[in-house]
């Protein structure tokens, strides 16, 4: 089963080390960089909006919770977003390219 899970990040270098590390790691096979993301929030009673960034991580559900572990580690914010969503189609070439990149080597 493959997902693709979303997360924001705060700036251009905090998103390169994360999409760096999770593809090095083998927990996704590709993160995409979608710049110009404005967020609004509620964060300790007052509403927040800040720019960011969006990475959309390409990966399998076996590799959920350990990408999410990453990511809590990793990341700058208290409490990061990372939610996943499953994918239910694809082209096969690449599901199978997203498979092979997440297995262990």
């Amino acid at each position: 089963m493959f997902e693709i899970v979303f997360c924001t990040v705060p700036n251009e270098v905090v998103a390169e080390r994360i999409a760096r590390g999770l593809v090095e790691q083998r927990l996704a096979a590709c993160v995409n960089v979608i710049p110009g993301v404005k967020s609004f929030y509620r964060w300790e009673g007052e509403i927040q909006a800040d720019d960011e960034l969006l990475l959309k991580i390409k990966t399998t559900a076996a590799k959920r919770e350990a990408l999410f572990a990453w990511i809590a580690e990793n990341h700058p914010y208290e409490v990061p977003e990372a939610l996943s969503v499953r994918v239910e189609a694809g082209l096969p070439a690449y599901l199978r390219f997203v498979e092979a990149e997440t297995a262990a080597e």
